[in-house]
């Protein structure tokens, strides 16, 4: 049996702690005046680099690189190099790593970019800045630079990685302009985290709502600064992206703010799907609504860490919006949909956007093979049915159904997870258990530390006298507050 909207109950979602978001907007305005703190001005800028702020003292210029050459990349070093030539404590000149490609006209795409100051390919009609050099050599490009801004594929980066292992200084810093993530054996891999346990070296994020050629045309927008104890690395970054058209904050949540930049496009190529189908505005702002409950629920799954407030920052709602209403991911989704799934989005990607990669189908797939492999299929309909819409299993108007059988390939045995945080008690266990009770399902708890003997025993009592029809192992952290438990279970 099929059933239109919604993907989840509207009375009793499953992750309720993720609902409300119209409130949240009231109680985000009312923070405006809060966040100045965050925001770097001109002033503070002048005055950290005329006293050395920086901490490498007075007169050390730090240098740039951009791992990168595509759209955004091209973007980023726009930005970057504008504010090279005003901020004493950086070199002029940003080097911009180029993956060397031939042109119709039969000259290189490097030697082009440095004779027009134009990336003629990627990124038309837009001057870089004179002091942008780039650079096909991927270690001459990084040699002697202290500042590493990655934003190439995701799906790029495990190789380049590998190569630039042994080639960067000890004491570089960098940032992921990447939305993805890759998926190994042992679980999720962010590309930050890739970054920093391959080359050594600590890497902050920055995501937004940020479409490209909006931003090189000097159009306001926004983005975030993820970075991770370090403050006065994060303002670096904010000082070399910031510009009167482009505001950057920072946030101390590199995972979060990765995170919703990874999982938008996922969003994104559902709302594609919606407008491809022509099913109207209401149907796409139920999606994003679902999209956004979806992102977080899995982002504080995966990371404890993750906090609530940085959904609501550029990199989370914002870039839902925004990638939902345009964008490379929207664009080609709709035309997936309008011929019916019938052309593969490898031929419309290679068709519509000259070179360009999507993100978001890889990144369905990818987070398919998590929900998979940790039984969260059921969990997550709206990520589950974009990857099986985008591999043909499923009909583009799948998107708007969810099916009230059975889940396919059903297991006796449901492993959420275990748990290392307080954090998850709540969005990975009380909320999931509610739902699964009124879903008919037996939930049983197994416990391995006796210190946490008090947890299981208030979630059975939570549970007793429940028809048995499925069974839940949740394994409780060891560190759980008896008070917060009482305000959650009782």
């Amino acid at each position: 049996m099929r059933s239109r909207f919604p993907l989840y109950p509207s009375s009793s979602s499953l992750f309720s702690n993720l609902s409300l978001i119209s409130s949240r907007f009231s109680t985000l305005l009312s923070m405006a005046p809060q966040q100045e703190e965050n925001v770097i001005t001109e002033a503070e800028t002048a005055n950290s680099y005329n006293t050395g702020n920086d901490g490498q003292g007075v007169g050390f210029k730090s240098k740039v690189t951009v791992v990168g050459s595509g759209n955004w990349g091209s973007v980023a070093a726009k930005l970057i190099a504008s504010n090279t030539l005003k901020l004493n404590s950086f070199h002029d000149e940003v080097r911009m790593w180029v993956f060397e490609e031939t042109l119709q006209t039969g000259e290189k795409l490097t030697d082009v970019i440095n004779k027009t100051n134009e990336n003629v390919k990627y990124l038309p009609g837009i001057k870089l800045g004179k002091n942008v050099l780039a650079d096909p050599d991927l270690d001459n490009a990084v040699k002697d630079a202290n500042m590493l801004v990655f934003v190439t594929p995701h799906q790029f980066m495990e190789g380049i990685c590998k190569r630039l292992v042994g080639k960067v200084r000890g004491d570089v810093e960098a940032i992921s302009l990447i939305k993805g993530m890759e998926v190994k054996m042992e679980g999720p891999c962010m590309i930050s985290n890739l970054i920093s346990e391959q080359l050594g070296i600590n890497c902050s994020v920055l995501m937004g709502a940020n479409i490209a050629n909006e931003i090189a045309v000097e159009k306001f927008s926004e983005a975030t600064v993820g970075y991770r104890d370090n403050r006065e690395i994060a303002e670096q970054w904010v000082k070399l992206f910031s510009t009167p058209y482009f505001m950057v904050t920072p946030v101390q949540d590199v995972e979060g703010v990765e995170l919703c930049g990874t999982l938008k496009n996922i969003v994104a190529i559902a709302a594609g799907f919606v407008d491809g189908l022509d099913m109207g505005n209401n149907t796409k702002a139920a999606i994003m609504r679902i999209g956004l409950r979806e992102m977080k629920a899995f982002s504080k799954l995966l990371f404890s860490s993750v906090r609530d407030s940085t959904f609501f920052e550029s990199c989370g709602v914002a870039d839902v919006i925004t990638t939902c209403l345009g964008g490379r991911n929207r664009k080609v989704a709709e035309a997936f949909a309008r011929n019916g799934g019938k052309r593969s989005f490898d031929e419309l990607e290679a068709e519509m956007l000259q070179g360009q990669k999507l993100q978001g189908v890889s990144t369905a797939r990818e987070v398919y093979e998590v929900l998979s492999h940790r039984g969260w299929l059921e969990l997550f309909p709206l990520f589950t049915t974009v990857h099986e819409i985008c591999t043909g299993r499923l009909p583009p108007s799948a998107i708007v159904e969810y099916s009230e059988k059975e889940p396919r390939g059903q297991r006796q045995v449901v492993d959420i997870l275990k748990c290392d945080s307080l954090d998850l008690i709540d969005s990975a266990v009380v909320t999931l258990v509610h739902e699964l009770l009124k879903r008919q399902w037996k939930v049983r708890i197994r416990h391995v530390r006796r210190e946490v003997n008090s947890v299981a025993d208030k979630l059975a009592k939570l549970m007793r006298g429940q028809p048995r029809s499925e069974t839940l192992y949740v394994d409780p952290p060891a560190e759980v507050s008896e008070a917060f438990l009482q305000n959650q279970l009782v």
